[in-house]
């Protein structure tokens, strides 16, 4: 793999045909991308689970320097389960100008455009340092980025600004929502379907709890801001899994409600799990151990990831913008791990990447050709930039 020239699409096509599902292990791609950064004399260092079964990487090209740029990208894909693919999922597949496969456009794209221009970042006078950053289990909460941050917050010279490469067409993205993910299992009391009023049904309460949280929902729509730059302008709730009981008659034992909330940069992203917690614990269990004593809730967060504020990223806005060549600045709903590294590493940040986020997690998700070129042309402005004085 020594010095191996490569593609953007032909990089592409190697990064999606590694089923990096956030289930599975991402070491088979992080070694494929460890060893063609060796073979270009880049070195890297891993920043590990606590499991070791997966792993985070950062790189620096040019000088050990402050005032570089990071490329910031996640390893990690959605599951492909049960979706209707016309083409296989693993296999870079182009037909009408759109590459297809999982991954394309969330988000192996932006850093297998990267990679293939690392000769080019090496034949570069750079007077400032190109550095990548690859997570894992981005998909599942942003996990891997908070001990990736704070690896390269003591080992990198501070950067100039922070480009997390997600789908945004190549526009600039200053601020999204937080995200806040919990699992509530509920324990109740088991009996027969017909004796209800000797047990407990852990659904049926959990069914109260999905309700307080569609009332909560209404009293956050009623109160949202007319004038947002987010759509739908304020925080939302989602249930993502019930799973509980056993039998059609019997009282359920158990159920695990998992939930999270969406919520505004401009609110404390704990503020309505506490509210939750409290609702559960002040309101719903006392009904529950009045049926029975051995009822009991439990609630547990699964993961934190912070809102992106557009304050103090001016300085990356700027830079991003002039590199995309786009003049559109704005927010977007969705999670990255954007918040994760301004609040860790104290640097400007952007969200800018190519693909379009309506194509993410889909069946046949795809990026378009002329995406895959203009952030070709993203790059090779970045690199202009990073040789000036």
């Amino acid at each position: 793999m020594a010095g191996e020239i490569v593609g953007s699409v032909e990089m592409l096509r190697r990064l999606v045909a590694f089923d990096t599902t956030s289930r599975n292990s991402n070491l088979a791609l992080i070694e494929y991308v460890q060893g063609y950064l060796d073979g270009h004399g880049v070195p890297s260092k891993l920043v590990p689970s606590e499991d070791g079964k997966k792993a985070n990487l950062f790189a620096s090209i040019g000088p050990a320097v402050p005032d570089g740029v990071v490329l910031s990208g996640h390893t990690d894909v959605v599951p492909v389960d049960g979706q209707p693919w016309d083409t296989d999922p693993w296999t870079l597949t182009l037909k009408d100008g759109k590459y297809f496969g999982r991954g394309t456009c969330d988000m192996k794209a932006f850093y297998a455009v990267g990679l293939a221009m690392l000769p080019e970042f090496k034949k570069a006078a750079l007077r400032r340092p190109i550095h990548f950053a690859l997570s894992y289990d981005e998909e599942v909460g942003c996990v891997g980025a908070h001990a990736l941050a704070a690896r390269m917050a003591g080992e990198v010279p501070r950067p100039r600004a922070i480009i997390i490469g997600e789908p945004t067409m190549m526009t600039v993205v200053h601020a999204h929502k937080g995200a806040q993910i919990y699992v509530t299992k509920f324990t109740g009391f088991e009996a027969h379907s017909s004796m209800t009023h000797l047990g407990v049904s852990a659904i049926h309460f959990a069914g109260e709890f999905v309700h307080y949280l569609n009332r909560v929902q209404d009293e956050l729509d009623a109160k949202a801001p007319k004038h947002s730059e987010f759509m739908p302008p304020a925080a939302t709730f989602n249930v993502g899994t019930i799973v509980g009981g056993t039998a059609g008659n019997i009282l359920a034992r158990e159920c695990d409600v998992l939930w999270g909330y969406r919520e505004l940069p401009s609110e404390p992203l704990d503020a309505l799990g506490k509210r939750a917690i409290a609702w559960l614990e002040g309101e719903l269990l006392p009904k529950m151990k009045a049926k029975h004593p051995a009822a009991a809730i439990t609630t547990e967060l699964r993961s934190s990831t912070p809102a992106f504020s557009p304050e103090g990223n001016d300085d990356a806005k700027a830079l991003a913008a002039n590199w995309s060549g786009s003049n559109t600045v704005g927010s977007v709903v969705y999670a990255t791990e954007a918040g994760i590294f301004r609040k860790t590493l104290g640097v400007p940040t952007v969200v800018c990447g190519p693909g379009d986020i309506a194509q993410a997690h889909q069946p046949n998700e795809y990026i378009l050709a002329a995406q895959i070129e203009a952030c070709e042309g993203f790059m090779r402005r970045m690199v202009e930039w990073c040789c000036r004085e």
